[in-house]
């Protein structure tokens, strides 16, 4: 398990690397929802997502001989985008293994960095392609399955108990393969012990409820429009952080997802992409559980999506 001194040692390697993101009170979303809601902006990091903190903390880690050979990481978007601006940023040769599936605009940005892209026909080869290049002696950037991924996204929970007032009940979190819920969990239990994490998935990509359902990790049939979300499964390390330290682990359709990007939009006048709009949703969802005592926390996790993206899932789904 991450401990509150692993995540405080990745803040000091991060620190002048990455942005201390906001913590802000949204008037909009307290209104929208009946109570007060916090946000902590993410989508405001380096790269648009909080996947710049791990992908700096471990690059850092690395040893001399380690950044020579370079990495590799497997990635639907953000965690590509951030490996691969970090890595330029500290000299390091990065390949990026991406499905067909992922946004267009990530594979850019991804390219535009000087990051190699190899891209599979889902997110399952790309992982099954990523032991060969090992083999080639690069270093695997895990998305989540690693500890110092997981402590370099924990960053953003010491920064949220730092920075939130201090009345804060419940904090919801969005799901891939876990790692940024383990390590915002991780360091709210130690600073905030009496907050309640809430995790969030999006239908379809559903790795971190169905574990918790199986008692385990276990493979999980991707279909959600939320690609960034969409780990075909999450890690023995994210699970048993989530099993110890979330609340729960809810579950919305990715209409819901799309409508909570525009909602951001008009009552937080923030972009967001759908994997930060299901969190209100799910904010709903928790704050009918907890009533009117309830105190909100969001952690917007990204905000890489294209108008036109946005434009498309709302004609799909009638949300004109």
């Amino acid at each position: 398990m991450i401990g509150i001194s692993d995540i405080e040692a990745a803040a000091r390697l991060v620190a002048g690397h990455v942005v201390r993101t906001p913590t802000v009170p949204s008037p909009g979303l307290s209104e929208l929802l009946g109570v007060p809601v916090t946000a902590k902006l993410e989508l405001l990091q380096r790269t648009g997502s909080f996947k710049a903190r791990g992908a700096a903390a471990k690059l850092l880690s690395l040893s001399e001989a380690e950044r020579a050979a370079g990495v590799v990481a497997v990635s639907g978007g953000n965690h590509g985008i951030a490996l691969a601006v970090m890595a330029a940023a500290l000299d390091v040769k990065a390949t990026v293994v991406m499905p067909r599936t992922a946004p267009a605009r990530s594979i850019r940005l991804v390219e535009a960095a000087g990051a190699s892209v190899r891209l599979t026909d889902g997110m399952g080869s790309a992982f099954e392609l990523v032991p060969r290049l090992r083999d080639e002696g690069l270093t695997l950037v895990h998305p989540f399955d690693d500890p110092v991924v997981i402590a370099g996204q924990g960053t953003v929970g010491l920064e949220l108990a730092e920075d939130a007032d201090d009345d804060l009940t419940d904090v919801v979190v969005s799901i891939g393969g876990g790692g940024l819920i383990a390590g915002v969990a991780a360091a709210l239990r130690a600073r905030r012990p009496g907050v309640r994490v809430w995790g969030v998935e999006t239908a379809g990509a559903q790795a971190m409820s169905e574990a918790l359902s199986a008692g385990g990790p276990l493979p999980v049939a991707v279909s959600s429009i939320v690609t960034t979300l969409s780990a075909p499964s999450v890690s023995r390390l994210t699970y048993d952080h989530a099993a110890a330290l979330v609340e729960e682990v809810l579950v919305v359709p990715d209409r819901e997802a799309v409508r909570g990007s525009l909602e951001f939009a008009e009552h937080a006048k923030v972009w967001t992409e759908p994997a930060a709009g299901c969190l209100l949703p799910a904010a709903r969802q928790v704050r009918e559980r907890v009533g009117d005592g309830a105190r909100i926390g969001l952690v917007v996790c990204g905000g890489n999506v294209t108008h036109q993206e946005i434009s498309e899932w709302t004609a799909r789904f009638g949300l004109d």
